[in-house]
């Protein structure tokens, strides 16, 4: 069982990805639903170049190293 007093866990790229770009799908497809959404989002992600995944993969890092470091302490 997870204790409360655990680190919040790190976000992957992907996470970091569909935090932003979420509400402009929904936006865009307004009747999609929460799956319909999720597909959508995970097409244009797989259909990014790497360097346009970079500052997502960035922000994974560093997140990383803060569950670490909270680990950690």
């Amino acid at each position: 069982k997870k204790d409360s007093s655990d680190p919040k866990r790190n976000l992957t790229a992907y996470m970091f990805f569909s935090m932003e770009y979420r509400e402009k799908v929904r936006q865009d497809h307004p009747n999609a639903t929460f799956g319909e959404i999720g597909k959508l989002l995970g097409k244009k992600w797989k259909d990014m170049s790497e360097k346009e995944k970079i500052p997502y993969v960035n922000k994974a890092e560093e997140d990383k190293k803060r569950y670490e470091k909270e680990k950690a302490a």
